[in-house]
C-alpha cells in the first residue's frame, strides 16, 4: 500500500508540474538558445562516458564546464523524438508514436500542435533551423517556415548523403534532391561535406543575429552520424579518418571520423558565439535524438554500451541519450545533473529560462526543470514520469516512473534487445594519453574557461568521468519482452538485467505502472501515419523531394541544372 500511495503522489506531482504555467524570469535580457542535435549517435560514442576509442574533446568540455545530462531521455526514433522536442508532448499526443515519416508518405506533424519555434518567435526571438526537419513536407504547411521557424537551411526528409544532398527511399522510388533555403531549392556549394556546410551556415546566422542584437533561437540539427544512401552509408573526410587508424573495423573507423567532425562542429559553434560576444547570455545544449542503430536498418556502427537495445527499441540503449548543457546562468556548472530529464522538458524549461509564460491550453507533457537545472548541485529531484513508447501497432509500451521502468513488448522480433556492442579495450585513441591537455586545449574549453571559478584540472575531470560511468548490476533474471512483462529498478540496474515482475515485493508498483500505461492509452491520438503515395516520386517533381499534394507538371528547368536528363541517368552520371 505504501508503494501505491507513493506512486499516486508521483503521478499527481507530474500532473501538477506538467500543467503549471511558468513564471517570469527576473532577467530582462532574453538569453540566446542554441540546440545542437546529433542524429543516431550512440550513448557511448562521446568520451565523457569514459570510452577511449573516440575522443570528443569539444563535447566533453561542454559537459565538464557545464552540466552533463546524465539521465536524458528521448523517444527511440527520429520523427517521434523531434516532435517531442518541438511540441513538449509525448508522441502519443501528436500522432507521431509509430515509426517515422518516410519521404513518400503524405502526412506531417499535425498543424493544430503549437511548436517551440512559434512560441519563441512570438516572444521576440529570431527562430532558425539549420539541417534536418523530418516532420513532414507533403504539403507546404507542414514545412519548417510554416511551423514557426523564420529561417530554414537544410533538408526536409529523414536523411541525405553527405556531399550531393540526395536520398533514395528503400522502396522503389527515384533518387531525389533534398536541400533548401526556406522553401526554395538550394544548389550552391555542392560537394561540401554536410557537417561542415551546416556549421558554416550556423556561424553565419550567429554573426548576423548578433549584429542585429536580436535574441537567437537556433536548432542546428546535424545529419551526422546518421547513414547516407545504401550504396555508401558511411561517409567521412580523409583528414578525420587519419585520426582513427587504431580502429580495426573499417565501418566503425568511418563512424568515428563522422563523430569527430561533429565534435569539431561543436567547437566552431562555441567559438563563433565567443567571437560574437554572445556566450555571456547563451544557453547551449548538445544531445543525440535517439540511441545508435548498431545493427539492422540504417546501421552506423554506433555503440550504446553498456546499455541493452538500440534505436527503435524500448530499452535504455534506444532512449537514454548522450547530452550536455552549458550556460553562465547555471549555478552548479561542472556538476553532473542526475535528475531524469525528458526531451519534451526542453520547451517549458527553456521558456522559463527566457521568462516566457506558457498557457495551460498547450497541455504539455514536458515539465519545467529550470530551477533544478540552474540551481544548486544538491537540488532535490522532481518525481518524473517518462513515457518512452506506447505503440499499439507494434504492441510496445515502455514507461518510467521515478526509479522504476516498465516494458511490455518490443520491436524487430526482439533481435536487437541485447547488449549489441562492447568497448574494444585495445583500440585506444592515441590522443587519449593526453586527454586532460586535449580537453583544455579544445576550442570549447578555451572559450568557456573564462566563466569557471575553478580550473579544469585532471583531478576534476577524473571525478566527473567516474561519476558519469554507468555500472551494471549482476545479471539475475533477464526479461524476454515478447512473452512477458518487464520491471526494472533503473537506479541500481541501468542495464535492465534483473526483471522484478515476479517479485511479490514489487507487485504494487507493477500494478501502478501497468494501470498508468492504460490511462495514457486512453488519451492517445490515432497514429497519423499514411501509406506511401506514388505521386511523391521525385521523377514527377523535377528530380527533387518536393511537396507533392500537387504534381509539378510545369515546364520548368530541372533542379540544379540537370539539362533535361531523366532523374536516374542524372544520378548515374556526374552530378
Amino acid at each position: 500500500m505504501r508503494i501505491v500511495i507513493l506512486s499516486t503522489l508521483l503521478l499527481l506531482l507530474h500532473v501538477a508540474n506538467g500543467t503549471a504555467s511558468t513564471t517570469n524570469s527576473t532577467s530582462n535580457k532574453l538569453p540566446n538558445i542554441i540546440i545542437i542535435m546529433a542524429d543516431d549517435m550512440g550513448f557511448d560514442d562521446v568520451s565523457f562516458r569514459g570510452g577511449r576509442e573516440i575522443l570528443t574533446p569539444n563535447i566533453d568540455a561542454l559537459a565538464f564546464h557545464g552540466r552533463l545530462l546524465d539521465r536524458l531521455y528521448a523517444p527511440a526514433m527520429c520523427t517521434p523524438s523531434r516532435s517531442s522536442l518541438l511540441s513538449g508532448k509525448y508522441p502519443i499526443h501528436t500522432g507521431t508514436q509509430h515509426f517515422v515519416i518516410s519521404n513518400e508518405e503524405p502526412w506531417g506533424l499535425p498543424l493544430n500542435v503549437t511548436l517551440m519555434p512559434k512560441i519563441f518567435r512570438d516572444a521576440g526571438y529570431s527562430t532558425n533551423l539549420i539541417g534536418k526537419w523530418h516532420l513532414g513536407f507533403a504539403r507546404s504547411e507542414y514545412t519548417p517556415t510554416q511551423r514557426g521557424f523564420d529561417y530554414h537551411y537544410g533538408y526536409w526528409g529523414g536523411f541525405i548523403d553527405y556531399y550531393q544532398r540526395r536520398s533514395k527511399m528503400p522502396k522503389n522510388y527515384s533518387m531525389g534532391y533534398d536541400f533548401r533555403r526556406n522553401l526554395e531549392l538550394e544548389c550552391a556549394e555542392r560537394g561540401v561535406y554536410m557537417t561542415d556546410l551546416l556549421t558554416n551556415e550556423a556561424e553565419r546566422v550567429i554573426n548576423e543575429k548578433s549584429e542585429k542584437q536580436q535574441p537567437l533561437f537556433l536548432v542546428l540539427s546535424h545529419l551526422a552520424p546518421h547513414t547516407a544512401n545504401a550504396d555508401e552509408p558511411l561517409q567521412a573526410l580523409e583528414e578525420e579518418l587519419g585520426k582513427f587508424q587504431h580502429i580495426k573495423n573499417p565501418n566503425r573507423r568511418k563512424y568515428a571520423a563522422m563523430v569527430s567532425r561533429l565534435d569539431h562542429s561543436v567547437g566552431r559553434i562555441i567559438s563563433a558565439l565567443a567571437k560574437a560576444e554572445q556566450l555571456e547570455n547563451s544557453i547551449v545544449i548538445f544531445y543525440s535524438d535517439n540511441g545508435a542503430p548498431s545493427a539492422g536498418m540504417f546501421a552506423n556502427s554506433g555503440s550504446n554500451w553498456p546499455l541493452r537495445g538500440q534505436k527503435n527499441s524500448p530499452w535504455e540503449g534506444g532512449v537514454r541519450v548522450a547530452g550536455a548543457i552549458w550556460s553562465p546562468l547555471l549555478q552548479a556548472r561542472g556538476q553532473l545533473f542526475t535528475q531524469p530529464f525528458y526531451v519534451g522538458d526542453f520547451l517549458p524549461t527553456l521558456a522559463h529560462a527566457a521568462g516566457i509564460e506558457l498557457s495551460e491550453s498547450l497541455q504539455l507533457d514536458g515539465i519545467n526543470l529550470w530551477p533544478q537545472l540552474a540551481g544548486a548541485k544538491d537540488a532535490p529531484h522532481v518525481p518524473r514520469e517518462i513515457l518512452h513508447s506506447l505503440d499499439d501497432i507494434w504492441s510496445v509500451s515502455s514507461l518510467s516512473l521515478g526509479q522504476w521502468k516498465y516494458v511490455n513488448g518490443t520491436t524487430s522480433a526482439g533481435q536487437y534487445d541485447q547488449v549489441l556492442t562492447y568497448r574494444e579495450l585495445d583500440e585506444v585513441d592515441p590522443r587519449h594519453r593526453r586527454y586532460t591537455v586535449e580537453l583544455r586545449n579544445s576550442p570549447v574549453s578555451k572559450a568557456l574557461a573564462h566563466y569557471d571559478l575553478q580550473r579544469l584540472t585532471q583531478a576534476r575531470i577524473q571525478t566527473q568521468l567516474k561519476s558519469a560511468t554507468v555500472r551494471c548490476g549482476d545479471m539475475q533474471r533477464g526479461c524476454n519482452a515478447l512473452i512477458e512483462e518487464c520491471l526494472f529498478d533503473i537506479s541500481v540496474d541501468p542495464c535492465e538485467s534483473n526483471n522484478l515482475v515476479y517479485s511479490s515485493r514489487h507487485s504494487e508498483i507493477l500494478l501502478a505502472l501497468r494501470q498508468r500505461v492504460q490511462q495514457l492509452r486512453k488519451s492517445a491520438w490515432t497514429p497519423a501515419n499514411q501509406p506511401s503515395a506514388p505521386y511523391s516520386d521525385p521523377s514527377l517533381h523535377q528530380c527533387a523531394w518536393e511537396t507533392f499534394d500537387v504534381i509539378k507538371q510545369e515546364s520548368v528547368p530541372l533542379v540544379c541544372d540537370y539539362n533535361g536528363n531523366p532523374c536516374e541517368s542524372i544520378w548515374g552520371g556526374q552530378f
